[in-house]
Parts: structure tokens; C-alpha cells; sequence
């Protein structure tokens, strides 16, 4: 445990952030992993569930979650799951 006012504070506001972060991630997996199956049982809302991935993808990016190559690749993924699936 650091003995430093400032270094106290910067292990509890990374504690804060790294918990912040964890949940965002886990939420876009989710919605990832619900547009996938969206498209493989061709439910009728799969255009909808994509374009709200690609939505979050787009804000994780803004956001630092996940780097600007990583999200156009994820992008790249769905749109040719959902043009394959028509």
C-alpha cells in the first residue's frame, strides 16, 4: 500500500476505472454476442441488433475501450455476417 497522499488516491480512482471499464466491456460483449445470434437464428430484428452493435462498437472506440482497428474490423465482421444471412 503506497504511504504517498497522491499515490493512495490514484490506486482507488484506477480501482474505480478499471471496474467502469470491465462493466463496459462485458456490455458490449453481450450486445456482440446478441447480434451474433440474432443473425444466426434469422430473427426478423437482425438489421436492428447490427446496427446497434456497430453503434457500441463505435462508442467503445471513442471511448478507449478498444482500439480504432479493432473496431473497424468488429464492424467489417458484422456487416458481412448480416449481408451473408440476406
Amino acid at each position: 500500500m503506497p504511504n504517498i497522499k497522491s499515490a493512495k488516491k490514484r490506486v482507488k480512482v484506477n480501482a474505480t476505472k478499471a471496474a467502469a471499464n470491465k462493466a463496459r466491456k462485458s456490455n458490449l460483449k453481450t450486445i456482440l454476442k446478441k447480434a451474433d445470434t440474432a443473425v444466426a437464428t434469422g430473427a426478423a430484428d437482425k438489421a436492428e441488433a447490427i446496427k446497434v452493435a456497430i453503434k457500441r462498437v463505435d462508442q467503445a472506440c471513442a471511448k478507449g475501450l478498444m482500439h480504432k482497428n479493432k473496431a473497424a474490423r468488429k464492424k467489417s465482421q458484422l456487416a458481412k455476417k448480416l449481408n451473408a444471412a440476406e
